[in-house]
């Protein structure tokens, strides 16, 4: 039920627009009933015999008011008007009073929902991306936000609208003959209690399937992500035979335990409906025979009900649709109920929203311990201060927490134990987005957006003048290809900058960083993927910003941190070793013998 007022609450910017809109829709469906009672009321007439007082009482007064003889022509007359404006006066307006809302409501909350989508996509914790992959995230918000856009017109204007349209023809039936109307009445409320216990069974089919389907959509995701190395191992087959494995089963749980459902529902509710409207033409013939009911109530009774048993089908339709589109509604509202990371930076870009700080680069991990599972630490009583504008090296083996420590100071995660100092100041005291845009990080793998040059290198910063763009540039010798492009700043890199090399997109990634004026820049792994070409390239770039501010480097290649002031040797979550280069080679240990290791080429693992 819970779930249910979840959906609901999908609207709530816009109820009182809503129960206007769904009210108006309403009202037009009662007034349709109109029709076939002005119909029966003329037979009445033609055949001699007398309206219904009520009626009878109206027309007399709208005689008197306009003088005019309440004889059998005026009964016609008016019969007639009703039935006019019933249909003809209702025929443009009921578009515009129902229809136009139940869509504008729909399109509006789509897209108030997708801003809130993504937000919810920026302010989440980075472990979850650990878990789900881009595919699965996507999926189930286009899934859920195309849903409930088509849900809503269906269901406001309608599905209720013709729930009320049938609780109108009871009152009618009831005035005409209670007998008939207590048999409707009683065969409604069976036909919808079973249909809707049949639905709640089948909507948890639907969950499941809806898993089915988030977990193919993630595999194809991961497919096209990394097709390079799919066709490289010449796994093609093998991912077809697994996605067919998939498919099928996706295939045989929605035909045979779901589709079948509908259809076995589907068939009984004819049985039981085509019985019912049987039972009311009987049972209805049987009163006029007796005299009970003029011949204008049978042809009312007999035409409104068939009428009222008719909606039951696209009700249950409407249902069925409803119940298909159940499990990706409440998966976007469990998307959207998870918690904002820790991390989240302010959503609000005015200026007024964000800190300005001013640092002068000096941080302290003040005895730090993390682990991201909280029973094992991947940092240990990590203690080290970097001085301003000084360059800190950080050496050792792949998962010894050299990573791990950069992210703790972006504020990604908090440790366990301990605090990060920046000019003596917790860096969890400070508002995380005007903290984090006084730093700058290059990732081994730089992250391009499909657009332009110019676009990319100002990302982080899009107000630096050109002159300022060309002396990043120049710094990061990105200027060194930027000329060879065709159209040079506004060249478009493509999707993942695949239009550019990987030592371009890593001098592409330097002059960003540096662009955003950092008082503390991270190298992170900035050469190991790159060929000697290009990681000289990069080394000197590097090499022109050491002592400008305050640089970390992490690196594998120890050929990278020569120049450092400080070289930190990290093993197993805890600091070993500090000294510059030649300090660590005089002393023995094991920044000694990794750099042996790569002075003979083997490889540091």
């Amino acid at each position: 039920m819970q779930k249910l007022l979840d959906i609901l609450q999908y609207y709530r910017s816009y109820w009182s627009l809503s129960i206007w809109s769904i009210a108006a829709s309403s009202s037009f469906e009662i007034i349709d009933l109109a029709v076939p009672y002005a119909i029966g009321q003329l037979l009445n007439v033609l055949s001699g015999q007398q309206l219904d007082a009520f009626l009878q009482q109206w027309i007399d007064q709208m005689a008197q008011w306009l003088r005019q003889a309440g004889d059998r022509n005026f009964e016609l007359m008016i019969l007639l008007a009703i039935i006019f404006v019933a249909t003809v006066v209702r025929a443009p307006l009921q578009p515009w009073l129902g229809g136009w809302f139940h869509w504008d409501i729909s399109f509006r909350t789509r897209r108030d929902h997708s801003v809130e989508a993504i937000s919810k996509i920026l302010t989440l914790p980075l472990e979850f991306y650990d878990e789900n992959n881009p595919g699965r995230i996507a999926g189930r918000v286009a899934r859920g936000l195309s849903n409930h856009t088509w849900t809503y017109p269906e269901v406001a204007g309608q599905m209720i609208p013709k729930i009320f349209r049938v609780l109108g023809i009871f009152v009618i039936i009831l005035l005409i003959e209670w007998r008939i109307a207590v048999l409707f009445l009683l065969s409604f409320v069976f036909i919808l209690s079973f249909t809707i216990k049949n639905l709640l069974h089948l909507i948890q089919k639907e969950e499941r399937l809806d898993k089915y389907e988030e977990n193919t959509e993630s595999h194809t995701s991961e497919i096209i992500t990394n097709i390079k190395t799919v066709k490289a191992f010449a796994t093609e087959a093998y991912e077809l035979k697994r996605q067919q494995k998939r498919i099928e089963r996706q295939f045989r749980f929605l035909n045979y335990r779901i589709h079948l459902g509908y259809t076995k529902l589907a068939s009984w509710q004819r049985l039981v409906v085509e019985s019912s409207v049987f039972s009311v033409l009987a049972l209805t013939l049987w009163a006029t025979v007796r005299g009970q009911i003029s011949l204008g109530h049978f042809v009312t009774t007999l035409t409104v009900s068939s009428m009222a048993y008719a909606e039951l089908e696209p009700i249950s339709q409407l249902a069925e649709v409803f119940a298909r589109r159940y499990a990706s509604m409440k998966s976007l509202h469990e998307f959207l109920a998870l918690p904002s990371g820790k991390d989240a930076a302010s959503l609000d870009g005015s200026p007024e929203a964000v800190r300005n700080y001013q640092f002068t680069g000096k941080v302290h991990f003040d005895r730090l311990s993390f682990g991201y599972d909280e029973k094992r630490l991947v940092l240990q009583d990590i203690n080290l201060l970097i001085e301003p504008n000084q360059t800190v090296a950080l050496v050792g083996r792949s998962g010894s927490g050299k990573s791990t420590l950069v992210k703790l100071l972006f504020r990604y995660f908090d440790p366990q134990q301990g605090k990060i100092l920046i000019d003596g100041q917790d860096i969890r005291s400070l508002d995380v987005t005007g903290y984090r845009k006084r730093l700058a990080i290059v990732h081994q793998e730089v992250d391009v957006f499909n657009g332009t040059l110019l676009e990319n290198l100002t990302y982080g910063n899009p107000h630096v003048s050109m002159a300022e763009i060309q002396e990043a540039c120049e710094i990061a010798r990105v200027d060194e290809f930027v000329r060879l492009l065709p159209k040079s700043y506004k060249t478009v890199v493509g999707e993942r900058g695949v239009r550019l090399s990987g030592g371009q997109r890593q001098r592409l990634g330097i002059a960003r960083a540096l662009l955003m004026n950092p008082d503390v820049l991270v190298f992170d792994e900035a050469t190991s993927s790159l060929d000697y070409e290009s990681e000289r390239s990069i080394q000197l770039a590097m090499r022109s910003i050491l002592g400008t501010r305050t640089t970390i480097i992490i690196a594998h290649r120890l050929s990278t941190v020569r120049e450092a002031d400080k070289i930190v040797v990290l093993d197993n979550g805890r600091i070993l070793e500090v000294g510059n280069h030649a300090e660590l080679l005089n002393h023995g240990g094991i920044y000694n013998r990794l750099h042996k290791l790569q002075e003979t080429g083997e490889l540091l693992v």
